[in-house]
């Protein structure tokens, strides 16, 4: 399956480090966060990626090329202007495959996508968000995500308090590419605020639970945090 990267955030909370480097790009142990993700995806041969660029995207594709050096086959696709999580992958759509695993490049959950993916396409749903119990190690990251018992996603809100939001969002997906092709193009849409609640609202969004707790990058705590514990 194609696994799509978004590595196009401007990283304000992580700056000095981010006004000469993307985010994704930041070291950690002698190497680019984004690294860790690609190695990870190879390992389980999870070889065919299309990474989505903007802020300083030419380190990127400076760094990685075509993938040959890590055993993957890279192609990118870049904005002129950021567009948000939503609306890079509508600007990505000739290149989207009909399903792909999407990850987050700031976000780094070394789990068997294997399984998440087997899970996805038995659901026959949309879109599949895995998530995780804070309650096991608390991430540092607000629970933002309710689910019921049949494990549809009922409630995305990273803002709001609601006890029944008992899980966080651990930074992958998977979707079918028709969900990107009614958005609009050229225009700025989040993910979170635009295209979870229309896939809620159909009951087109599953959840899957994972144990394995994701590493953030997003503070200089959490990056920190992450060098203490990288593979």
């Amino acid at each position: 399956m194609q696994t799509v990267i978004l590595a196009g955030g401007l990283g304000t909370r992580l700056r000095p480090l981010t006004e000469k480097t993307p985010k994704p790009m930041v070291e950690v142990g002698g190497r680019p966060f984004l690294e860790y993700i690609v190695r990870h995806l190879e390992r389980q041969g999870f070889r065919r990626l299309l990474i989505l660029i903007s802020y300083l995207g030419e380190h990127v594709q400076q760094y990685f090329g075509d993938g040959r050096g890590w055993g993957v086959q890279i192609d990118y696709c870049r904005e002129l202007t950021p567009l948000g999580t939503g609306g890079a992958l509508r600007n990505a759509l000739e290149k989207l495959d009909e399903e792909f695993l999407l990850l987050y490049g700031d976000s780094y959950l070394p789990i068997d996508y294997r399984r998440v993916v087997q899970v996805f396409r038995s659901s026959r749903s949309s879109a599949l968000m895995v998530v995780y119990d804070n309650n096991l190690t608390d991430t540092g990251v607000k629970n933002n995500v309710a689910m019921d018992d049949d494990r549809y996603v009922t409630q995305y809100d990273k803002v709001s308090s609601n006890p029944g939001l008992k899980y966080v969002e651990a930074g992958a997906l998977c979707f079918q590419r028709h969900v990107f092709q009614s958005l609009p193009g050229d225009q700025v849409i989040s993910l979170e605020q635009s295209l979870f609640s229309r896939l809620i609202g159909k009951r087109e969004l599953r959840g899957f639970i994972t144990s394995q707790r994701f590493f953030d990058i997003g503070t200089p705590e959490r990056l920190l945090e992450f060098a203490s514990v990288r593979q």
